[in-house]
């Protein structure tokens, strides 16, 4: 579902959100928690625990934006811990800080990928380290065009900085940045930055039809994606229907 007259076939490139976009990082992210969650005197809901979790990461981050991810995960851990009356272990927090490598690719990721990538330049621009995302990576089934990660900006998306890294990546491969389309679930981390230096997006909704953020901040303005689907087979279909 389109939000504006843009066409999906304008494009030559798509950049993707990972994590949330394209690994069920919410999913993996209670399955991590679970060995803390269990010690809890009454479990907080899945709900409370990803709400949680979205405000801790979005306040490491933003304290520390040149450390590598698995160390937000360790400082967001600490102060889930807190937050629900845990004492902390070492051990658990350093499985948890690790744990990227287990989360789930949604189901529909893979081959929307591979569809895709026969119409499209892709490339990733990520809340992670390398080391984290070449672990992900095969799950998802494809070689992207080109890798940007936090960990090579020194900042954490939302900066504006990242999207301009993109935009100057994009520039380098021999395309305009009208010619690339922005994909990603998160309005906070992708959608209102992408926006505000000129770039198009297209939103993928996975928590449709589910109350709240979940893990993912509520964006700090209004914003209006150029087209909307609930998962990424939904953008390939489309992406198809327009070239015949």
């Amino acid at each position: 579902m389109t939000g504006t007259s843009s066409t999906l076939s304008q494009f030559a490139a798509l950049s993707f959100d990972c994590y949330g976009t394209l690994i069920d990082w919410e999913t993996g992210l209670l399955e991590a928690l679970e060995p803390m969650l269990v010690h809890t005197s009454q479990r907080p809901s899945n709900t409370q625990v990803l709400q949680a979790y979205a405000a801790a990461e979005g306040e490491a981050e933003a304290a520390h934006p040149a450390a590598p991810y698995p160390e937000i995960l360790s400082r967001a851990w600490l102060t889930l811990a807190n937050r629900f009356g845990i004492a902390d272990d070492e051990a658990e927090r350093e499985r948890f800080a690790h744990s990227v490598g287990n989360w789930p690719a949604f189901p529909d990721t893979s081959d929307a990928l591979k569809r895709l990538q026969r119409r499209y330049k892709l490339i990733i621009l990520s809340n992670i380290d390398r080391a984290s995302f070449a672990m992900s990576k095969r799950r998802l089934g494809v070689d992207f065009d080109r890798i940007i990660t936090a960990q090579d900006l020194g900042s954490y998306k939302p900066d504006p900085r990242n999207f301009e890294a993109l935009v100057a990546a994009v520039e380098e491969m021999g395309m305009a940045r009208q010619k690339l389309l922005h994909v990603a679930q998160s309005l906070y981390h992708d959608h209102v930055p992408a926006k505000a230096i000129g770039l198009s997006t297209a939103w993928i909704d996975r928590r449709a039809g589910m109350a709240g953020g979940g893990a993912t901040l509520a964006p700090r303005e209004e914003v209006q994606p150029n087209f909307r689907f609930t998962t990424l087979a939904e953008l390939a279909d489309a992406a198809e229907a327009e070239r015949g």
